[in-house]
């Protein structure tokens, strides 16, 4: 497992960035002009350019501070994405239902906070493994539960003192971090090009933890 603080990246900087989910498809195509798909990965995984983001000096130092108490690309950190940082559309307030995360059959105590991305009979369920301290609802069979339960904010893993029963409905709403490192092994800055509308590119990348 990657080296990693708990620690998020300064949000007023991030709030500007630019990036989103990418993922990697191999294309070649046939003799016949048809094409084959494939990828390799079942995740997508995001990148961003915090570099947008720089809107003053005092910015830049921020910047550097957290670069260098990171150790560079070494720690992982959390990321804000403003885009997708909620369990439900970022114009909504978490709710204890937005998302089914399993199903009771009397045995199992932990369930990992998941999201998933549907599009007609298709989706895909993105595991939630950096939710926000003190931000996770929990739910079952529609029943918004306040105790009963805990949440390791670390790991997304949501754990019952008493086993769902067998059948009972797993929901859970949230905010959450990307578990993100710095793409480059060093931060090309200018004081004098910045100060002349010259914005730096500061990668980041999203890791698996």
């Amino acid at each position: 497992m990657p080296a990693f603080h708990e620690v998020q990246f300064p949000t007023d900087i991030s709030k500007g960035s630019t990036g989103g989910p990418q993922r990697v498809t191999d294309i070649v195509t046939l003799v016949s002009g048809y094409e084959q798909r494939n990828t390799a990965q079942s995740n997508s995984l995001r990148t961003y350019d915090a570099g947008l983001g720089l809107r003053s000096v005092d910015d830049l130092h921020d910047l550097i501070s957290f670069w260098e108490a990171r150790y560079g690309q070494l720690y992982g950190f959390r990321w804000k994405d403003w885009t997708d940082y909620r369990s439900c559309s970022t114009a909504k307030t978490p709710r204890f239902d937005d998302q089914a995360i399993g199903t009771g059959d009397g045995a199992t105590l932990t369930f990992q906070l998941t999201k998933t991305y549907q599009s007609g009979a298709y989706g895909w369920a993105r595991a939630i493994k950096k939710p926000v301290s003190g931000s996770v609802l929990v739910g079952l069979n529609g029943v918004n539960q306040a105790s009963g339960w805990t949440v390791d904010t670390t790991t997304g893993i949501v754990t019952f003192v008493s086993a769902p029963g067998g059948g009972v409905s797993v929901t859970a709403g949230y905010e959450f971090d990307v578990p993100v490192r710095f793409d480059a092994a060093q931060l090309v800055l200018s004081i004098d090009a910045f100060q002349h509308g010259s914005v730096p590119s500061v990668g980041i990348r999203e890791i698996r933890v």
